[in-house]
């Protein structure tokens, strides 16, 4: 017999909870969303086909409860770092490595929706663009088309950024 349904969610929260601070743009919102969708996934599992990609699945689940609360919106101005953090950064590399990644972090956030969704699931997830497309409910070519603007997007915005 196979791993139980709460053991393959416990195997997944660490991706569960990197997609979710990415959705939330902060590692609070992103463990209370991580928190609701286990939640909802153990309340729901008769819901999942066995058999079927159950990370898929999870992922759906979160980004469906992400929408309903809304909390990108309301949270998305409250995560950033000052943007003069990087004057004060120390010889050793670590303060300038968290400036990076907070930078990399405020430039995620500034994206639409549904390019963030297309950045995360692809480019760090590491999704292939029909199970990403999948995920997020539209066709391959549009979430293709979502994925080149929010790249674009991010490499803009971070070559404006340093």
């Amino acid at each position: 017999m196979g791993t139980s349904f709460e053991q393959d969610l416990l195997a997944l929260l660490p991706r569960l909870r990197r997609f979710a601070v990415g959705l939330c743009g902060n590692p609070a919102d992103g463990d209370d969303l991580c928190q609701m969708t286990l939640e909802r996934a153990l309340a729901n599992r008769t819901k999942w086909q066995e058999g079927t990609r159950l990370d898929s699945w999870m992922y759906r689940v979160m980004r469906n409860i992400w929408i309903d609360e809304g909390r990108a919106t309301t949270r998305r101005r409250e995560t950033f770092v000052d943007p003069d953090a990087g004057l004060s950064v120390g010889g050793d590399g670590a303060q300038e490595h968290a400036v990076e990644l907070s930078m990399v972090d405020r430039a995620m956030q500034q994206l639409p929706q549904e390019q963030r969704e297309a950045v995360l699931l692809v480019m760090v997830e590491g999704y292939a663009y029909k199970e990403a497309a999948e995920i997020v409910g539209c066709p391959v070519g549009t979430l293709n088309s979502r994925l080149v603007r929010g790249r674009d997007a991010l490499l803009d915005l971070l070559g404006e950024a340093s």
